[in-house]
């Protein structure tokens, strides 16, 4: 299970990056992209420059919230996964029971990235 938890932060990275270029498509970003040339440059400098600026779609952000979402989660299911580990029994026990609850979230949130090379069937919810 850590190699689900290390190539499912990987995805969450990636989608950290490519925040800021997804976009809805009657977002405004749109219009000053189907200007010509010299637009198109000064519409992805001015994005850059200032994520949102040209962005009234709110797709960016709520992506960034999605990621953040599923990062909390997978810190829980890591934090149980360690614990689970744990040669103590009052720290094991409970934290195999709770891998009985966070692994099935866990493997939700990897079957959206199930098209992405890496992803394993075994992790199919």
């Amino acid at each position: 299970m850590h190699d689900l938890v290390r190539w499912l932060g990987a995805q969450l990275d990636a989608d950290t990056r490519r925040a800021s270029s997804l976009h809805a498509l009657d977002c405004d970003i749109h219009a000053y992209l189907q200007g010509d040339l010299e637009s198109v440059k000064a519409a992805m400098s001015m994005f850059h420059e200032a994520p949102g600026a040209v962005c009234d779609c709110g797709v960016p952000a709520r992506v960034l919230r999605e990621v953040d979402a599923g990062r909390r989660i997978l810190a829980r299911f890591r934090d149980a996964l360690t614990e689970a580990e744990s040669p103590d029994h009052l720290v094991s026990g409970p934290a195999r029971t709770a891998l009985l609850v966070v692994e099935p979230i866990a493997k939700d949130l990897a079957a959206v990235y199930a098209d992405r090379p890496g992803y394993r069937d075994e992790w199919r919810p």
